[in-house]
């Protein structure tokens, strides 16, 4: 979508982000988690460009994610993608996946539904496009690198949510119930 976008717009908008302070990762309510979980791709590095393949100037399907080190007593985790370098105000919310079981540790390569896969039957919470779905990157032309910050939270309960929460009505269900957190960082853009 963003494509079409004038490489003009995209460079007159470089400098408006909202930066990774503003990611609930970096959040001031996330500081006291402790970070104990390892987040990996097979796909990408930490640090590295996501492939073509999970953009929207690819397939469009959700990378394949795995993670360990969750602390003892874990029953539930909390996937949330954001774009700490999208032009909008707050980072832009690519998906939120709640009430993943405490023993599942991977989410192979198009298990979220996307406009591009119907995924598998997972818990999704709304992205910023208010749709329960993985929403692939798509950086304006000229904007520069965008950090996606794939976030999975280990809980110490399920979370009780009905249809598809947003970002604010998850983070108020999560609240006291965070034990660890990590984090997988991967970059794209469009020259």
């Amino acid at each position: 979508m963003l494509e079409k976008l004038p490489h003009a717009v995209g460079e007159a908008l470089r400098g408006f982000k909202p930066g990774l302070e503003r990611t609930i990762y970096h959040s001031d309510e996330m500081a006291q988690v402790p970070e104990t979980i390892i987040v990996t791709s097979d796909s990408f590095g930490d640090g590295a460009p996501i492939p073509e393949r999970y953009t929207e100037d690819g397939q469009g399907i959700s990378p394949p994610l795995g993670w360990a080190g969750a602390p003892a007593g874990t029953a539930a985790f909390v996937l949330v993608i954001e774009d700490a370098d999208s032009p909008t105000p707050s980072p832009l919310v690519h998906a939120i996946v709640w009430n993943l079981h405490g023993d599942e540790k991977v989410l192979p390569e198009g298990a979220l539904p996307s406009d591009a896969d119907p995924g598998d039957d997972t818990a999704m919470g709304k992205n910023s496009y208010l749709e329960p779905e993985y929403l692939p990157p798509d950086p304006p032309p000229g904007h520069g690198p965008h950090r996606y910050l794939f976030q999975v939270y280990a809980l110490s309960e399920p979370l009780e949510l009905g249809g598809h929460p947003g970002r604010g009505k998850l983070l108020a269900a999560m609240r006291g119930r965070v034990m660890g957190r990590g984090v997988l960082t991967g970059t794209y853009h469009r020259p």
